[in-house]
């Protein structure tokens, strides 16, 4: 089959705004077809890049270099209530946008990838579960969740709908707000006073109460790694896919593959921190690569 054959199989992929992509299938995709022929288990990792045409902005340009100022740390976040009230000021306006993303071409055909056994294990760096919303289900979510919250004091663990709730309850004029959605369910309301913005305490204890992801200055949660590196010695090979695994929690599997001795393909738009180990890249939009992938 032509490339030009492979290109017509494949409806063009739509933007979030309603625009289509001009999409032209990479010069080297047979190569990654044959890569996914050569090594039927696949290790996928995944990153931002996955979710950006699900109107989910990502924080890093084609440079790696970060596109606005880098996410909250955890230690800012338990000490400072002011920090607290930014954050979920920002968050309670965001998630109503965030929660309403749908998974988008790349989602769908990862998760055609798995149901055709081609997948042994997908760990996405993302927090928005749109993998698991496509149909994945050998995923480990290593960074966490933002649909679920977490008390830091008694580990109890909650739904983010039902935290939604309880922070429109106590900031009623915070409701009808709305701004530009930013990365992890965020939105963008630099200029505006926090101090009045209330933020409720954990209702079984009186903690702290934060998403249920992993903050900059924070661990991954150690028996993730350990469930995805077993995963990794069984794969054949590792993909990854919109990613410049530029934060070490997934490069961290870029090197560990490259020890075992197994190839590593990428499919990104960027420059990633793992490019000298990289037995195949394509510099490619990600969605209509992998429909292309599976068509």
């Amino acid at each position: 089959m032509s490339v030009a054959e492979q290109s017509a199989e494949v409806p063009p992929e739509q933007r979030p705004d309603g625009g289509a992509y001009a999409y032209s299938v990479p010069a080297d995709m047979h190569l990654l077809r044959e890569f996914v022929a050569d090594h039927p288990r696949l290790f996928v990792v995944t990153g931002a890049g996955c979710s950006t045409d699900s109107g989910i902005p990502d924080y890093r340009g084609a440079d790696g270099e970060w596109k606005r100022k880098q996410p909250i740390e955890l230690q800012p976040f338990m000490r400072e209530e002011s920090t607290r009230a930014r954050y979920w000021a920002r968050s309670l306006v965001g998630w109503r946008n965030f929660r309403s993303a749908a998974p988008n071409a790349a989602h769908e055909a990862l998760a055609k990838l798995e149901s055709a056994g081609r997948i042994g294990l997908l760990v996405t760096q993302n927090v928005d579960g749109l993998h698991q919303a496509a149909g994945s289900r050998r995923v480990i979510d290593l960074h966490g969740r933002l649909d679920r919250v977490i008390c830091t004091s008694c580990r109890k663990t909650g739904s983010r709908t039902q935290w939604q709730a309880r922070l429109e309850a106590l900031n009623a004029s915070w409701r009808g707000l709305h701004a530009p959605i930013a990365p992890d369910g965020d939105a963008d309301l630099d200029g505006f006073n926090f101090s009045t913005f209330v933020v409720p305490d954990c209702p079984s204890c009186g903690g702290v109460v934060k998403p249920d992801v992993v903050f900059f200055g924070e661990s991954v949660p150690p028996w993730r790694h350990t469930q995805a590196t077993a995963a990794l010695a069984k794969s054949d090979a590792l993909l990854v896919v919109g990613s410049s695994l530029m934060v070490y929690s997934g490069y961290r599997y870029a090197l560990t593959a490259a020890r075992l001795g197994k190839p590593v393909a990428a499919v990104n738009l960027g420059r990633t921190r793992a490019d000298h180990l990289l037995t195949l890249k394509l510099t490619a939009l990600v969605g209509p690569t992998l429909q292309t992938l599976v068509a």
